[in-house]
């Protein structure tokens, strides 16, 4: 069954019974329906679109705000972020293809289930422990794009998204129809969800503040192919202003704060040295697995090349 929604109320009452899914760009939601991956499905299908006020991009009072339903390909194309908020600009821009970024949307580009390919095997093969069962196959398989960070909840499975580490480094905030989240709470390891939501739990809006005079920002992502594919590592940095802030994605079951690399780049002079010297700081603490020991490497360049573009 498939509804178009009028108010965030009547999600509200759609979703309480725990038996709906909302869609809005759908580019990760029909996938997972069409592949059968999940234990349990939806009896309705929800789209959000329809509903007025989800879906603008505009600054008020220094705070650059963004509706949930807003296309991944605006956020790319806005000049105003693209100049003050360039980390976000960039991540958007490489989600993907553009057909895919002409239908996402940041809300979920930020919700998206993770891609470990036991975990999304057609016809719920693998019945893992982000499904509710015993086992992370990827720990003794095929985990060559997995964790170098460890397990969380005993899995291994990364946080896909592009735009979530952009928006922490640019220390953003989702507000959802009950509460604000500060971006680097907003992830998590659920069965089978990567974020804190709850049940019925709406995002409205993503707030970024403006960031301070001399901020500035930059995203660089590395994956197989330029275009479509998720990222191997990807990173986004706030530096300049005040304290800098770096975060690594698809190295982790959550988006990974390099706390660090931060640590090290404080109070420096930003350079070749300074920079090489974060990137190996951000990987001080990585334990990853034989196959995807490669990613070290990935993660440490890609620290110090954000750092460099910023600037």
């Amino acid at each position: 069954n498939h509804t178009n929604a009028g108010s965030i109320a009547e999600i509200r009452t759609a979703l309480a019974d725990g038996k709906t899914a909302l869609i809005a760009g759908g580019t990760d939601l029909v996938g997972t329906l069409k592949d059968n991956i999940l234990r349990d499905y939806p009896l309705t299908v929800i789209n959000l679109k329809p509903v007025p006020g989800l879906n603008y991009i505009k600054e008020e009072k220094g705070i650059l705000k963004i509706g949930a339903a807003t296309r991944l390909a605006d956020i790319a194309a806005d000049a105003t972020i693209r100049k003050s908020y360039t980390a976000l600009a960039q991540a958007a821009s490489r989600v993907a293809s553009p057909h895919i970024r002409d239908m996402g949307t940041i809300g979920g580009n930020i919700s998206q289930l993770h891609r470990c390919w036991y975990f999304r095997k057609p016809e719920n093969r693998f019945d893992c422990k982000r499904k509710g069962g015993n086992s992370c196959f990827a720990m003794t398989g095929d985990n060559r794009y997995h964790s170098i960070f460890g397990a969380t909840a005993g899995c291994i499975a990364v946080n896909p998204s592009d735009t979530a580490p952009a928006l922490i480094a640019l220390d953003a905030k989702v507000v959802t129809d009950k509460r604000e989240i500060n971006a680097e709470d907003f992830f998590d390891v659920r069965q089978p969800g990567n974020t804190v939501l709850e049940q019925g739990e709406i995002i409205t809006e993503i707030q970024v503040p403006a960031p301070l005079k001399g901020a500035k920002s930059a995203f660089i992502k590395f994956a197989l192919r330029k275009s479509i594919d998720f990222p191997i590592v990807n990173c986004a940095v706030m530096v300049g202003g005040k304290d800098p802030r770096i975060c690594l994605n698809a190295v982790a079951p959550k988006p990974y704060r390099a706390i660090k690399a931060e640590e090290a780049l404080d109070g420096k002079k930003i350079n070749e040295v300074s920079a090489s010297a974060a990137g190996e700081a951000a990987v001080a603490d990585a334990r990853p697995l034989t196959a995807a020991k490669f990613k070290v490497q990935i993660a440490k360049t890609l620290v110090k090349r954000a750092i460099l573009a910023a600037v």
